[in-house]
This record gives C-alpha cells, structure tokens and sequence, in this order.
C-alpha cells in the first residue's frame, strides 16, 4: 500500500462516524421527509471483509412503510454526500450499508487527535441525568466477595456515562436499618468484645449477630427480646439509637476503607433510615388511591392485569405495620425524583433481585404514570469457584472482600518481582496494587454481566489472554518506548503531515477509531465487557504492529509517524481502563 500524506487536505477535524451518520440522516430525510431519523445510527462494521462501517437502520425504516428495505438502501445510497469522507460504500443482504474510509481521513482524525481536539469519541449533544444506585452493603457486616460486581460495575457506567457529557450522581443505599438491628442491639448489650470492637469491629458485630440469631432460634423469650430492642430503636430510645449510631460509624469506616482502596468514590451515601418518614405517608397514599389493599393484615399490591407479576403480589406493609425493601425503595425513588431530578434511574444488583424490581417499576409507574423518568435494572450473574459452586473460602465461609483484595496484591507482588527485579521494594508494591486490583476489576467486568463467572487467579493474572495485567503492560511497553528515548509525552503531529504505510498499521489505526463507538455502547447496553474486548483487539492490534513495524530503529519520517501512533495507542489504552477503573503502570 502506497503512503498516503494528508497535510494539505481540507477535511475538518470531526470523527467520521459521527460525520456519517448525520449525512446518512440527511439522505434518509431526502428519501423519507417525514422519517424518524434519531435512530438511524452507525457503528463499527462486524466483519473488516465488508466495510469499517455498518448500519442495518433502513430495515426498521422500511417494513412500516412496506419499502423494500434494499431498494430503500439503494436510493439513499444515491442521496448520500460524503465523497470527502468516504472510499467506497455498497448495499448488502436486505438492506444493509457498508463504509469503507479513506486512508487520508484516517490520517486527518489521527491527527486531530494528537492535536488534543478528541480522543476518538465526543461529549453528548444530549446530555442526561443518570442516578446509579451501586454497591450498597449492609451496616455492621463486613463487605464480601458478593459486592465486588455491584461496585465496579456501577463505578464503571458511571465513570463512562461521565466522561460522554451526562450528568451523574452516585448513591450508595446501603443497608442500615430493620429487623436485624434488634438482634444486634441485644447482641451489643448482653455480649460486646471491647477488645474484639477495636480490633476488627465488623467481624464483632458479625459475631455478636450470629450468636444472638442462634440464640434467638432456640429460646423464643430471646426472640421477644430482639423485637422489644427493635421497637425501642425505632421509637427513637436514646441508648438504642446511640448504640445504632456507633455501629453505622464503624461500619462506614471500614466501608470507605475498601472503597478507597478500589477507587471507587460516592456523591451520596443515603442508607434506608434515611427514608424513614417518607414510609407511612406512602403507604397511605397507596391505600387511599386503591393501589393497596389490605390481605391478611399486610398491604399488598396486586398485579392482577400483568402475565408476569400476577402470581407475585407485592408487600408495601406487613401485618405488623412495618415497612419492607418495596416500601423503602419506592420512598428512594421519590426523594431522588424530588431532588435530582433525574432522567434515568440504574440499580446496580445481583440477579437474584429481578423480580423485586419488576414490582418496584410497575409500582411505580401506577403510582407516578406521569412521570418520564426511566427505570433500569442493570442485574449480574454470581462468582464461582473453580468446583463450579459460589466462591467460597476453603473452610466454606463467604470471601471478605478486604482478604480478597489483599491476597489480589500479594499475588500480584510476586509476579512483579518475578518479571522485574530492577524495580525497588516500593515501586514493586505499589506496581502489585495496581496490577493486583485490576486484576479483580476486570475479571469482573470482561464477561457478559448477565453470565456467572469463574473466579481463577492464574488467569485473571496472566500476563497473556483477556486480562487487565496483558492490557497494562501493553500500555507500559508503550511507556517504555518513550522512556528509552527520553521522549515528551506530546510529541505533536509529525512535521510533514501524519501518514500511514503498512497494513498494521492501518489496522491500528482503525481501531483507535472505534474507541467512542464502544464507549456509546456500552452506556446504552450497560455493558463494560464491551469495553474490556475493545481494549483486548486494540493491544492486539498494538502488538502486531510493534511486531511488524519497527518503530525507533526506522528512518524518518516513519519513525515520527510510528511514534505518534504509539501515543494515541497508550492515550487509548490508559484513558479505558480508567473507565473500567483500573490504573496504568509505568513499567512492569
């Protein structure tokens, strides 16, 4: 392939996605004027033998109008304006349009890059306001291996919603008040460790909370006992609410010491007694309006009208006048309506909580019909052992997830100072953070979110393979390149003009265009995984390249040329698993 230098051409610095989707808009417009055409998108074409981009929009365009949706491609085709921008353009199967771009536009927006005006993907026209609900862990228990997909992946599709222009506030809703409190209360009072407090506070409580619902199990007096502790608390008992209030503080410390470890930052930490004077009132109105009823002394609402929900009527009020996580929740949603005025609500969960928060929507939507606001339930699969079963320790106990991250740096420690010695004891420690607890992160996040996994610490640690350690030192080799050579991070676009030879590095290049694409689908699927196979091609595409295309042994102007492709390759790689909230080290 011939070299192609495109310093004198005139097309402006604009991603040709972007640009081709609004010209294909205009075309569709020209054929259809009174086409709806927010949905005519593009996105990176599925297989490279056809075309660097792909839409398939035309069919849902043409079946209401019955158009045949290939002769409909065909004429927008001929409608279409984009001889700057494209190289050839063809219809397929039943309809759809395949692009192949020039290389002088590959060129141009490589440059434009480099210049600082992009990085592959631009802020939203559009932009939402987006509530993420993640994590929420329940006060005086230690997190566990079962929050760690809750946490980063909500961290995730915030940090990615963020970065494309939306509005986002991060809420964690942790649970700080019910039925469990009586127990600790009685727990507290009659068999406290001071030591033990001080020590380890949430495997006290742990401890305290297990000995008393055994205790409890067994001696129905003991049971009363915890209810009257509860009652106490929730009449407002000052000892009961001090005591409450102690366990809430101890539990937070702890909670943000594990948060601070993983990077992971709330704007609000509002746990359910938050919401507490909002419950009654709720609970009212639904009576009131005829969306409750009373059975068998509890309020329930019926969904008799819905296949799905019919066999699953929904509590709002149990017999005994208290509130539950449908009543609590419905109370979050209107105070998060009231104050942030939100356009999407995401609640970041396990999987196992499907059918709560199909209640909780279709409650919602009969008690607030006119509300706009989306409701969107982003649920996960579990975290399996190598026999299969959920994770466990090798005495059968659930994970905590501060031994977890632990062990995740220990590992990782040794592999680091396996591989380089060179390094001190402390740039040794803190590369082993780095790549220890990226290693969880993104073994978490590369699966499909709705599948279980397989938690395998040789192979989220192996430096080969879909794996944060192979993507980080693809990013430090790049490093290492500038470093070798003493050379600036911001080179600038090569003096004559950035131009490409090789079919590496076209095929480089190509995919540090795609980058924003990606991101756009993963903040509309909820899907980080998409991200995670993203970078996994780009490093791969980087390797073959740096494989094939010497670098700083080629003459000029290739090595100028070759170099800022580097640049924009670790620009890339660092700037995604930032989003995937995992650090980039210098070296390995």
């Amino acid at each position: 392939m011939t070299s192609v230098t495109t310093a004198i051409l005139r097309i402006p610095p604009v991603l040709p996605h972007r640009i081709l989707e609004e010209r294909l808009r205009a075309a569709v417009i020209h054929c259809i004027p009174d086409a709806e055409v927010d949905q005519i998108v593009v996105r990176s074409c599925p297989d490279v033998r056809f075309g660097d981009y792909q839409s398939t929009s035309l069919m849902a365009l043409a079946k209401p109008r019955k158009i045949n949706p290939r002769k409909l491609a065909e004429d927008v085709i001929r409608a279409l304006d984009v001889p700057e921008w494209i190289e050839s353009s063809e219809v397929a199967g039943p309809g759809f349009l395949n692009f192949r771009i020039g290389p002088e536009v590959i060129c141009r927006t490589l440059e434009s890059a480099i210049r600082g005006e992009h990085l592959f993907f631009e802020t939203t026209k559009n932009p939402r306001t987006f509530v993420v609900d993640f994590s929420s862990p329940n006060v005086a228990k230690p997190m566990h291996v079962g929050h760690i997909r809750s946490t980063i992946l909500g961290d995730s599709l915030a940090r990615t919603l963020r970065i494309l222009g939306h509005t986002v506030i991060t809420d964690n809703h942790i649970g700080d008040w019910g039925t469990q409190f009586g127990k600790l209360l009685l727990g507290w009072k009659s068999g406290l460790d001071l030591q033990a407090l001080r020590t380890d506070a949430l495997g006290e409580l742990e401890r305290l909370y297990k000995q008393t619902n055994s205790r409890c199990d067994a001696e129905p007096a003991l049971l009363e006992g915890a209810r009257a502790e509860l009652v106490k608390l929730q009449d407002g008992d000052p000892e009961n609410l001090g005591i409450w209030q102690e366990m809430l503080e101890l539990s937070r410390s702890q909670f943000d010491s594990i948060y601070q470890r993983l990077g992971v930052r709330f704007d609000h930490t509002l746990g359910e007694s938050f919401y507490n004077s909002r419950l009654k009132p709720i609970v009212a109105e639904m009576k009131d309006r005829s969306l409750a009823r009373v059975s068998e002394g509890a309020m329930v609402v019926f969904f008799d009208d819905h296949p799905e929900l019919k066999a699953h009527p929904a509590l709002v009020q149990k017999s005994d006048g208290a509130a539950n996580y449908t009543t609590t929740d419905l109370a979050t949603l209107q105070y998060r309506l009231e104050t942030w005025h939100p356009d999407e609500v995401v609640y970041v969960t396990d999987g196992r909580q499907q059918l709560h928060f199909k209640q909780l929507f279709e409650i919602f939507r009969r008690w607030k019909s006119g509300s706009p606001v989306k409701l969107a339930h982003v649920w996960f699969g579990a975290i399996l052992g190598e026999d299969g079963k959920p994770f466990k320790t090798r005495s059968g106990d659930t994970v905590k997830l501060a031994d977890l991250l632990d062990e995740a740096e220990a590992r990782a420690l040794r592999m680091v100072a396996e591989k380089n010695s060179d390094l001190t004891d402390a740039e040794q420690k803190e590369v082993a953070r780095m790549v220890g607890l990226g290693a969880v992160k993104y073994a978490d996040l590369a699966p499909n979110r709705q599948s279980d996994y397989v938690f395998s610490w040789d192979k989220m640690l192996a430096l080969n393979g879909n794996t944060a350690p192979y993507l980080q030192y693809a990013h430090a080799r790049i490093r290492s390149i500038f470093r070798k050579q003493n050379l600036p991070d911001d080179l600038g676009v090569p003096p004559q003009g950035l131009s490409l030879s090789t079919p590496e590095e076209f095929a480089l290049c190509k995919t540090l265009l795609n980058f924003g694409l990606v991101l756009e689908a993963v903040v509309s699927d909820y899907r980080p995984n998409y991200l995670c196979n993203y970078l996994y091609d780009l490093a791969g595409a980087f390797a073959q390249f740096y494989e094939r295309c010497p670098v700083l042994k080629a003459e000029e102007p290739e090595r100028s040329n070759r170099l800022a492709v580097c640049q924009l390759t670790g620009r890339v790689l660092k700037c995604g698993l930032e989003l995937l909230g995992i650090e980039s080290p210098e070296r390995m």
